[in-house]
């Protein structure tokens, strides 16, 4: 159902419609990439499995063109009904750690695509009977898993400014030892950002509030 991801991704191009299946990996790749995409106030929404099909808030959340409104995640996070700072603190912690334990299993995918799309590129550059059909679909599948890792890297680079964002705030209006917690979560998460992303596609512009 993922298969979206990176497909209809702004200004890549579509696959022509007898293109190879995609490889294990590549689909390892999209179902690994969405929770990195999707917006984390919408998880296990009952909206959610819409944003699973690409139809939901998830494809726009960090498109190059769209601005990531870090006020949208404080927004949820200090819902009236949420009477506890204890509570909103454990929230917001509990969603930077798990993108930090989302980060290493996708990147490890991620590599290992990106180097057989590397090697799969040489190859056809010495392949005489490859036709055009075939040589353009490859081109667009490469192109498809590259876009989807830049994507990843583009999301969390908007998650880090809304959690620092909604962590400032809270801290404002609630102070709490445990932001404490919260600040060491979101530095970590930034690390692994920056080390993996410029390992896959090249130094990453990563926010820092």
């Amino acid at each position: 159902m993922h298969d979206w991801v990176g497909r209809d991704f702004r200004g890549s191009v579509r696959a022509i419609t007898d293109a190879a299946p995609m490889t294990d990996d590549e689909r390892l790749l999209r179902d690994l990439a969405y929770p990195l995409i999707e917006p984390p106030f919408d998880r296990n929404r009952w909206y959610s499995v819409l944003g699973e099909y690409g139809a939901g808030s998830a494809r726009w959340f960090a498109m190059p063109h769209a601005y990531v409104n870090p006020f949208a995640y404080w927004e949820r996070l200090e819902a009236r009904w949420r009477r506890s700072e204890t509570s909103r603190y454990f929230q917001l912690t509990g969603d930077v750690r798990n993108d930090v334990l989302r980060i290493e299993p996708f990147f490890a995918v991620a590599q290992r695509v990106l180097d057989i799309d590397r090697r799969r590129e040489q190859t056809m550059l010495h392949m005489t009977s490859i036709t055009v059909t075939e040589g353009n679909n490859a081109l667009f599948r490469i192109k498809e898993n590259l876009v989807t890792v830049e994507w990843v890297c583009r999301s969390l680079d908007g998650r880090i400014a809304a959690y620092r964002y909604a962590l400032d705030h809270q801290v404002v209006a609630a102070p709490s030892p445990l932001a404490a917690d919260a600040e060491r979560a979101i530095e970590l998460l930034q690390q692994r950002v920056v080390q993996n992303c410029q390992a896959a596609v090249g130094p990453v512009l990563v926010s820092k509030g």
